[in-house]
This record gives structure tokens, sequence and C-alpha cells, in this order.
């Protein structure tokens, strides 16, 4: 990890960023998304486990519950807009590798961006050629941001 008494404070005044809070995002932010699909997983994994002993109990009926696992894909936009937006302003995965979100003056993002944010990524997600733009753009830009956190005003930094 980064010394953290090396990362310059955020101006609040002012939107141009520095760049060594913007440093490494990109690389800290693809491991961070594979810690956070390690922990809803797990989420996942702990429901369908309930969702079968209740199955049991009730001699096979709450094993009709199942159907509804696909919805826990909801999970994942819940989990982003309760971390982002609350107050570590980060996922379990982002805080492991230094980062959180912020909006480009240093404040922090509201729970409903977070999952606008959330849900602008898994549509990209899903078309790939989609994600590839909005990733691309990352690399070219000084500040780090993708599509998606330019549509929704977020910016991911190294924490302080």
């Amino acid at each position: 990890m980064a010394n953290r008494s090396s990362l310059p404070p955020m101006n609040y005044n002012s939107y141009e960023v520095d760049t060594r809070l913007t440093e490494g995002v990109i690389n800290r932010r693809f491991w961070a998304y594979l810690i956070d699909l390690f922990v809803v997983a797990v989420w996942i994994v702990l429901i369908s486990i309930a969702i079968f002993v209740f199955g049991l109990l009730t001699l096979g009926l709450g094993w009709g519950l199942f159907v509804f696992l696909p919805l826990t894909a909801l999970t994942f936009i819940l989990y982003n807009a309760v971390t982002i937006g609350g107050p570590s302003q980060a996922t379990v995965g982002m805080r492991y590798m230094g980062l959180r979100v912020v909006d480009p003056s240093g404040r922090p993002v509201s729970m409903l961006a977070a999952a606008v944010h959330a849900l602008l990524f898994y549509v990209a997600v899903s078309t790939f050629l989609l994600w590839a733009c909005d990733v691309l753009v990352g690399f070219f830009r000084d500040d780090r941001r993708f599509v998606r956190d330019l549509l929704t005003n977020m910016m991911v930094i190294r924490s302080a």
C-alpha cells in the first residue's frame, strides 16, 4: 500500500484534481472489483444455504424460493449503494485496495448516485464493447475517470 502521508489533501474549492490522487487507480479498481465479487458471492451462497435449510424444514415447499435467486443480482447494486454512499465511501474491495469514491470537488456521493453508477457498470459489462469503451476512456483521461464516472459525477481516488 502507498504511504498515506504522501498523498496531497483534496482541494474542495477546485475541480482540478492532483494526479497523485488518481495514480494507479485503474489497476486497483480491477482488484477491488474481484474482491467485491467474492464478497457478494459469499452472500449469495449464504442465501442459498438458508433457502435450502428452509426447504428442508417445510418439507420441500421452501425450495420454491430458489426461483427468486436470480434477483439477488440486485444485491450488487444495493451493495454498491450502501457502501459507496455510506460513511466509508468505498466498497469492501475498494477499502482493501486503498480507494474511495468522491465527487470531483472531494465531497461524498449519495447512495442514489452510487446505485446508478453500479447499474451503469453492469449494463456496460453485459455488452463487452460498451464496457471496453467505458474503460478505455479512463486510460486516456488524466483523472482516470470512466464514462460511468463522468455520467454520475463520481471520481475514484486513493485514500488519504
